[in-house]
């Protein structure tokens, strides 16, 4: 899938696309993967016309052949299922050195209905709320102009597919399957055996920096670049009006008391406290252990860190602390580093380990 940083942008384009009376572009989706390749399922690229890219996939080889491809299905005005393998005669993925196969959908969007789903998608991340979206790309595998559904867990919010069997195995297919990732499901349809795509679209990561100190600033662009949504607290206002903060940053005066109030948390917030003041990171700690946050996390040396633990007021809170992956980080940037890291192992659901074993096996 595309990063949250990626999304935002493709999700920008295609918002200008649809609001174009005459768009001319072709959207490359990986609709399956198999052995090692550079990207998973629901990787999206955006081709226009004129040649600019929007997300690429990948800096070598199969960009530009599935550049070329946009080109065509710019041309023709046809959808096209494209499979890299070592029998497609463009093997290009064994060139690299992955080895891995995959298959690629090009869909042309050459009228504003094309995008139609992008607004209701957007509203959506705006408003905090996860998707379900399924795109039903290939009937009895042949490519055809896509459809798709995009379902909050409580409603169909969007339904091209138009077909309620399909809709309702899909749906059911979501809320029985364990896996967080992108997949392609083969169901029964109207039309025949369809191709479906479908998957879970988070809002942006949130995250809250409690604290004006040296490690929280360098924590800043770090977090801008991974396309979290960044706010910075501190209850002295005058530290929120530093010349050496980012322009466009949120900033928040709040007092651990208001906070919970001023800045609602939700499923995919992460907080890391880090004021410096070990009575002020108690106070906020505290304020925070019935927030829904999936990380909240704390600066320390051991003896601090240590005096957190042993404090009642943060009895049932899950605390990281000290908060970031062991790197032997020292200075500020390294540790922004570290705790950015931790933050993504535990989005992701890793132990933020080596990728390889002792014996060098590789995950």
């Amino acid at each position: 899938m595309n990063s949250a940083h990626e999304l935002s942008t493709l999700i920008d384009a295609l918002r200008g696309l649809h609001r174009d009376s005459a768009p001319k572009a072709a959207l490359a989706t990986l609709t399956r993967t198999r052995g090692s390749t550079f990207r998973r399922p629901g990787t999206r690229m955006l081709v226009f016309e004129d040649g600019r890219v929007v997300c690429e996939l990948s800096g070598g080889c199969p960009q530009r052949d599935i550049v070329a491809r946009a080109f065509e299905v710019m041309a023709h005005g046809e959808p096209r299922l494209v499979r890299y393998n070592a029998d497609s005669g463009l093997d290009v993925l064994i060139e690299m050195g992955c080895g891995g196969e995959l298959e690629v959908f090009i869909e042309p969007l050459l009228a504003s209905h094309d995008t139609d789903f992008i607004d209701t998608l957007a509203r959506c991340l705006d408003e905090r709320q996860q998707v379900q979206l399924a795109t039903l790309f290939a009937v009895d595998d042949k490519a055809m102009m896509p459809r798709r559904q995009i379902w909050n867990g409580h409603n169909i919010l969007h339904d091209s597919i138009h077909d309620l069997a399909l809709s309702q195995a899909i749906i059911h297919n979501i809320t029985t399957s364990s896996t967080r990732h992108a997949s392609t499901l083969r169901l029964p349809s109207e039309r025949g055996v369809a191709d479906v795509l479908v998957e879970a679209i988070a809002p942006p990561h949130a995250l809250v920096i409690i604290g004006s100190s040296a490690a929280a600033r360098a924590l800043l662009p770090l977090a801008s670049a991974l396309g979290w949504q960044t706010t910075l607290v501190d209850h002295d206002s005058s530290r929120l009006q530093a010349s050496n903060l980012p322009a466009n940053l949120k900033t928040v005066c709040a007092t651990p008391t208001n906070l919970p109030n001023i800045l609602p948390l939700d499923a995919h917030s992460s907080v890391v406290v880090m004021t410096h003041n070990l009575e002020h990171d108690l106070a906020y700690l505290s304020a925070l252990k019935d927030t829904p946050a999936i990380y909240i996390g704390a600066l320390g040396s051991r003896e601090r860190v240590a005096r957190m633990r042993n404090s009642t007021a943060l009895n049932g809170l899950h605390l990281h602390a000290p908060a970031g992956l062991d790197i032997g980080s020292e200075t500020p940037e390294e540790i922004a580093l570290a705790i950015a890291a931790e933050i993504m192992a535990v989005i992701n659901q890793r132990n933020g380990g080596s990728l390889r074993d002792n014996d060098g096996t590789i995950h």
